[in-house]
Protein backbone atom coordinates (compact mmCIF):
# COMPACT_ATOMS: atom_id res chain seq x y z
CA UNK A 1 0.00 0.00 0.00
CA UNK A 2 2.88 2.34 0.76
CA UNK A 3 4.32 1.78 -2.72
CA UNK A 4 0.93 2.50 -4.28
CA UNK A 5 0.67 5.71 -2.24
CA UNK A 6 4.11 6.85 -3.36
CA UNK A 7 3.20 6.09 -6.96
CA UNK A 8 0.13 8.34 -6.85
CA UNK A 9 2.09 11.09 -5.07
CA UNK A 10 4.60 11.06 -7.92
CA UNK A 11 1.78 10.80 -10.47
CA UNK A 12 0.45 14.16 -9.26
CA UNK A 13 3.65 15.78 -10.54
CA UNK A 14 3.50 14.05 -13.94
CA UNK A 15 1.12 16.13 -16.03
CA UNK A 16 0.79 13.66 -18.88
CA UNK A 17 0.20 10.68 -16.62
CA UNK A 18 -2.22 12.59 -14.39
CA UNK A 19 -4.29 13.72 -17.38
CA UNK A 20 -4.37 10.17 -18.68
CA UNK A 21 -5.39 8.85 -15.26
CA UNK A 22 -8.24 11.35 -15.05
CA UNK A 23 -9.49 10.51 -18.55
CA UNK A 24 -9.20 6.75 -17.98
CA UNK A 25 -11.04 7.10 -14.67
CA UNK A 26 -13.84 9.04 -16.37
CA UNK A 27 -14.17 6.35 -19.03
CA UNK A 28 -14.20 3.55 -16.46
CA UNK A 29 -16.70 5.48 -14.36
CA UNK A 30 -18.97 5.96 -17.38
CA UNK A 31 -18.76 2.25 -18.17
CA UNK A 32 -19.44 1.09 -14.62
CA UNK A 33 -22.06 3.69 -13.70
CA UNK A 34 -23.82 3.85 -17.07
CA UNK A 35 -27.17 2.44 -15.82
CA UNK A 36 -27.20 5.01 -12.99
CA UNK A 37 -26.07 7.97 -15.10
CA UNK A 38 -28.99 7.60 -17.49
CA UNK A 39 -32.36 5.99 -17.05
CA UNK A 40 -32.93 5.75 -20.80
CA UNK A 41 -32.95 2.31 -22.39
CA UNK A 42 -30.23 2.34 -25.10
CA UNK A 43 -32.27 -0.12 -27.18
CA UNK A 44 -35.58 1.77 -27.05
CA UNK A 45 -36.59 3.07 -30.46
CA UNK A 46 -38.74 6.11 -31.23
CA UNK A 47 -39.09 6.76 -34.95
CA UNK A 48 -40.78 10.09 -34.24
CA UNK A 49 -37.60 11.34 -32.55
CA UNK A 50 -35.14 10.31 -35.28
CA UNK A 51 -32.11 12.45 -36.13
CA UNK A 52 -32.61 14.95 -33.33
CA UNK A 53 -29.73 17.19 -32.36
CA UNK A 54 -28.55 17.77 -28.79
CA UNK A 55 -31.37 18.99 -26.56
CA UNK A 56 -32.54 18.83 -22.96
CA UNK A 57 -34.48 15.67 -23.74
CA UNK A 58 -31.54 14.02 -25.53
CA UNK A 59 -28.26 15.63 -24.48
CA UNK A 60 -26.31 14.15 -27.41
CA UNK A 61 -29.21 13.76 -29.83
CA UNK A 62 -30.70 10.60 -31.32
CA UNK A 63 -29.79 8.17 -34.11
CA UNK A 64 -31.70 6.92 -37.16
CA UNK A 65 -33.94 4.77 -34.96
CA UNK A 66 -34.60 7.51 -32.43
CA UNK A 67 -32.38 5.88 -29.80
CA UNK A 68 -30.68 8.13 -27.27
CA UNK A 69 -27.03 8.68 -28.27
CA UNK A 70 -25.79 9.39 -24.73
CA UNK A 71 -27.28 6.17 -23.38
CA UNK A 72 -25.79 4.15 -26.24
CA UNK A 73 -22.35 5.71 -25.70
CA UNK A 74 -22.42 4.92 -21.98
CA UNK A 75 -23.43 1.32 -22.65
CA UNK A 76 -21.01 1.21 -25.58
CA UNK A 77 -18.22 2.05 -23.16
CA UNK A 78 -19.21 -1.01 -21.13
CA UNK A 79 -18.87 -3.17 -24.22
CA UNK A 80 -15.53 -1.67 -25.26
CA UNK A 81 -14.05 -1.87 -21.76
CA UNK A 82 -15.25 -5.45 -21.21
CA UNK A 83 -13.83 -6.65 -24.54
CA UNK A 84 -10.57 -4.69 -24.24
CA UNK A 85 -9.88 -5.65 -20.62
CA UNK A 86 -10.66 -9.29 -21.33
CA UNK A 87 -8.40 -9.32 -24.38
CA UNK A 88 -5.47 -7.60 -22.65
CA UNK A 89 -5.83 -9.81 -19.55
CA UNK A 90 -5.69 -12.90 -21.77
CA UNK A 91 -2.70 -11.68 -23.77
CA UNK A 92 -0.85 -10.55 -20.63
CA UNK A 93 -1.29 -13.91 -18.91
CA UNK A 94 -0.60 -16.05 -21.96
CA UNK A 95 2.20 -13.92 -23.41
CA UNK A 96 4.03 -13.46 -20.09
CA UNK A 97 3.82 -17.18 -19.41
CA UNK A 98 5.26 -18.02 -22.82
CA UNK A 99 8.05 -15.45 -22.40
CA UNK A 100 9.00 -16.69 -18.93
CA UNK A 101 8.99 -20.33 -20.04
CA UNK A 102 11.11 -19.52 -23.07
CA UNK A 103 13.65 -17.61 -20.95
CA UNK A 104 13.85 -20.23 -18.20
CA UNK A 105 13.91 -23.38 -20.33
CA UNK A 106 16.04 -21.99 -23.16
CA UNK A 107 17.39 -24.20 -25.91
CA UNK A 108 15.12 -25.52 -28.64
CA UNK A 109 11.98 -24.70 -26.63
CA UNK A 110 13.00 -21.05 -26.50
CA UNK A 111 13.71 -20.99 -30.23
CA UNK A 112 10.45 -22.75 -31.10
CA UNK A 113 8.28 -20.47 -28.96
CA UNK A 114 9.95 -17.29 -30.17
CA UNK A 115 9.73 -18.30 -33.85
CA UNK A 116 6.02 -18.89 -33.34
CA UNK A 117 5.70 -15.45 -31.78
CA UNK A 118 7.66 -13.97 -34.71
CA UNK A 119 5.18 -15.52 -37.15
CA UNK A 120 2.27 -13.89 -35.31
CA UNK A 121 4.10 -10.55 -35.13
CA UNK A 122 4.63 -10.61 -38.90
CA UNK A 123 0.92 -10.06 -39.51
CA UNK A 124 -0.70 -6.62 -39.19
CA UNK A 125 -2.85 -6.44 -36.06
CA UNK A 126 -6.19 -5.86 -37.80
CA UNK A 127 -5.50 -8.49 -40.47
CA UNK A 128 -4.62 -11.14 -37.90
CA UNK A 129 -7.67 -10.27 -35.78
CA UNK A 130 -9.90 -10.56 -38.85
CA UNK A 131 -8.37 -13.96 -39.66
CA UNK A 132 -9.07 -15.21 -36.13
CA UNK A 133 -12.65 -13.91 -36.27
CA UNK A 134 -13.12 -15.58 -39.65
CA UNK A 135 -12.53 -18.88 -37.85
CA UNK A 136 -14.36 -18.12 -34.59
CA UNK A 137 -17.18 -16.00 -35.98
CA UNK A 138 -18.24 -12.45 -35.00
CA UNK A 139 -19.28 -11.44 -31.49
CA UNK A 140 -17.97 -9.71 -28.37
CA UNK A 141 -16.40 -12.79 -26.75
CA UNK A 142 -14.71 -13.90 -29.96
CA UNK A 143 -13.46 -10.35 -30.49
CA UNK A 144 -11.77 -10.45 -27.08
CA UNK A 145 -10.19 -13.81 -27.96
CA UNK A 146 -9.00 -12.49 -31.32
CA UNK A 147 -7.41 -9.36 -29.84
CA UNK A 148 -5.89 -11.49 -27.07
CA UNK A 149 -4.21 -13.74 -29.66
CA UNK A 150 -2.95 -10.69 -31.56
CA UNK A 151 -1.31 -9.14 -28.48
CA UNK A 152 0.15 -12.34 -27.03
CA UNK A 153 3.50 -12.19 -28.93
CA UNK A 154 4.05 -8.61 -27.76
CA UNK A 155 3.91 -9.64 -24.11
CA UNK A 156 5.93 -12.81 -24.79
CA UNK A 157 8.77 -10.80 -26.27
CA UNK A 158 8.51 -8.17 -23.53
CA UNK A 159 8.69 -10.77 -20.74
CA UNK A 160 11.45 -12.88 -22.26
CA UNK A 161 14.09 -10.13 -22.60
CA UNK A 162 14.15 -8.88 -18.98
CA UNK A 163 13.66 -12.45 -17.71
CA UNK A 164 16.89 -13.54 -19.42
CA UNK A 165 18.70 -10.70 -17.67
CA UNK A 166 17.27 -11.54 -14.25
CA UNK A 167 18.07 -15.24 -14.67
CA UNK A 168 21.74 -14.33 -15.10
CA UNK A 169 21.93 -12.52 -11.74
CA UNK A 170 23.90 -14.01 -8.85
CA UNK A 171 21.03 -14.38 -6.41
CA UNK A 172 19.13 -16.53 -8.96
CA UNK A 173 22.18 -18.75 -9.23
CA UNK A 174 22.26 -18.90 -5.44
CA UNK A 175 18.59 -19.91 -5.35
CA UNK A 176 19.33 -22.71 -7.80
CA UNK A 177 22.31 -23.80 -5.70
CA UNK A 178 20.15 -24.26 -2.59
CA UNK A 179 17.66 -26.37 -4.54
CA UNK A 180 14.88 -23.91 -5.33
CA UNK A 181 12.42 -25.28 -7.85
CA UNK A 182 11.95 -23.73 -11.28
CA UNK A 183 8.49 -22.49 -10.40
CA UNK A 184 9.75 -20.79 -7.23
CA UNK A 185 12.60 -19.11 -9.10
CA UNK A 186 10.29 -17.80 -11.79
CA UNK A 187 7.51 -16.64 -9.47
CA UNK A 188 9.57 -15.35 -6.53
CA UNK A 189 12.70 -13.99 -8.21
CA UNK A 190 12.04 -13.34 -11.90
CA UNK A 191 8.43 -12.20 -12.18
CA UNK A 192 8.58 -9.40 -9.55
CA UNK A 193 11.57 -7.88 -11.37
CA UNK A 194 9.83 -7.69 -14.75
CA UNK A 195 6.41 -6.49 -13.58
CA UNK A 196 7.05 -2.80 -14.28
CA UNK A 197 7.40 -3.04 -18.09
CA UNK A 198 4.52 -5.54 -18.22
CA UNK A 199 2.24 -3.13 -16.33
CA UNK A 200 3.18 -0.28 -18.64
CA UNK A 201 2.57 -2.40 -21.73
CA UNK A 202 -0.75 -3.55 -20.31
CA UNK A 203 -1.97 0.02 -19.98
CA UNK A 204 -0.74 0.99 -23.45
CA UNK A 205 -2.31 -2.16 -24.92
CA UNK A 206 -5.68 -1.17 -23.47
CA UNK A 207 -5.49 2.00 -25.55
CA UNK A 208 -4.91 0.17 -28.83
CA UNK A 209 -7.27 -2.69 -27.90
CA UNK A 210 -10.11 -0.16 -27.66
CA UNK A 211 -9.27 1.07 -31.16
CA UNK A 212 -9.03 -2.48 -32.53
CA UNK A 213 -12.37 -3.44 -30.97
CA UNK A 214 -13.99 -0.33 -32.44
CA UNK A 215 -12.43 -1.07 -35.84
CA UNK A 216 -13.66 -4.67 -35.88
CA UNK A 217 -17.15 -3.57 -34.81
CA UNK A 218 -17.07 -0.89 -37.52
CA UNK A 219 -16.36 -3.64 -40.08
CA UNK A 220 -19.21 -5.76 -38.72
CA UNK A 221 -16.94 -8.44 -37.23
CA UNK A 222 -17.01 -7.37 -33.59
CA UNK A 223 -19.96 -6.66 -31.33
CA UNK A 224 -23.20 -7.39 -33.13
CA UNK A 225 -26.40 -5.28 -33.11
CA UNK A 226 -28.49 -4.38 -31.22
CA UNK A 227 -25.79 -4.40 -28.48
CA UNK A 228 -24.42 -0.83 -28.15
CA UNK A 229 -20.86 -0.51 -29.42
CA UNK A 230 -18.92 2.64 -30.23
CA UNK A 231 -17.47 1.23 -33.45
CA UNK A 232 -20.87 -0.10 -34.51
CA UNK A 233 -22.47 3.28 -33.80
CA UNK A 234 -19.87 4.96 -35.97
CA UNK A 235 -20.48 2.46 -38.76
CA UNK A 236 -24.27 2.74 -38.68
CA UNK A 237 -24.25 6.55 -38.59
CA UNK A 238 -21.91 7.13 -41.55
CA UNK A 239 -24.79 6.95 -44.05
CA UNK A 240 -26.60 9.75 -42.25
CA UNK A 241 -23.76 12.19 -41.63
CA UNK A 242 -25.21 14.83 -43.96
CA UNK A 243 -28.62 14.55 -42.28
CA UNK A 244 -27.46 14.32 -38.67
CA UNK A 245 -23.73 14.14 -37.93
CA UNK A 246 -24.16 14.06 -34.15
CA UNK A 247 -23.94 10.28 -33.65
CA UNK A 248 -20.74 10.06 -35.72
CA UNK A 249 -19.16 13.01 -33.95
CA UNK A 250 -19.97 11.93 -30.40
CA UNK A 251 -19.19 8.23 -30.88
CA UNK A 252 -15.87 9.14 -32.53
CA UNK A 253 -15.03 11.50 -29.67
CA UNK A 254 -15.92 8.77 -27.16
CA UNK A 255 -13.47 6.37 -28.84
CA UNK A 256 -10.80 9.10 -28.91
CA UNK A 257 -11.31 9.92 -25.22
CA UNK A 258 -10.98 6.30 -24.11
CA UNK A 259 -7.94 5.54 -26.25
CA UNK A 260 -6.18 8.81 -25.37
CA UNK A 261 -6.78 8.36 -21.65
CA UNK A 262 -5.17 4.92 -21.41
CA UNK A 263 -2.38 5.94 -23.78
CA UNK A 264 -1.40 9.00 -21.74
CA UNK A 265 -1.68 7.05 -18.49
CA UNK A 266 0.60 4.36 -19.92
CA UNK A 267 3.15 7.01 -20.91
CA UNK A 268 2.99 8.44 -17.41
CA UNK A 269 3.49 5.01 -15.85
CA UNK A 270 6.50 4.43 -18.07
CA UNK A 271 8.04 7.71 -16.92
CA UNK A 272 7.41 6.89 -13.25
CA UNK A 273 8.43 3.22 -13.27
CA UNK A 274 11.52 3.51 -15.49
CA UNK A 275 14.47 4.53 -13.25
CA UNK A 276 16.24 6.19 -16.19
CA UNK A 277 13.28 8.56 -16.71
CA UNK A 278 12.53 9.50 -13.10
CA UNK A 279 12.91 13.15 -12.35
CA UNK A 280 12.56 14.14 -15.98
CA UNK A 281 10.63 17.35 -16.52
CA UNK A 282 7.25 16.42 -17.97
Amino acid sequence: MANVGRFFVRLRHNRVGLLGFVLATLVLGAALLGPWLTQVDPLRQNVLARFQGPSLGHLLGTDNFGRDTLARILYGYRTSIAVSFGAVALSTLLGSTIGLLAAYLGGWIDRLLMRLMDVLLAFPIILLAIAVLAVLGPGGTNTALAIGVVYTPIFARLARGPALTVLSWDYVAAARAVGASGGRIVLRHVLPNILAPILVQTTLSLSTAILVEASLSFLGLGTQPPTPSLGLMLSQSRDYMLISPWVSIFSGLAILLASLGFNLFGDGMRDLLDPTLRGRDV
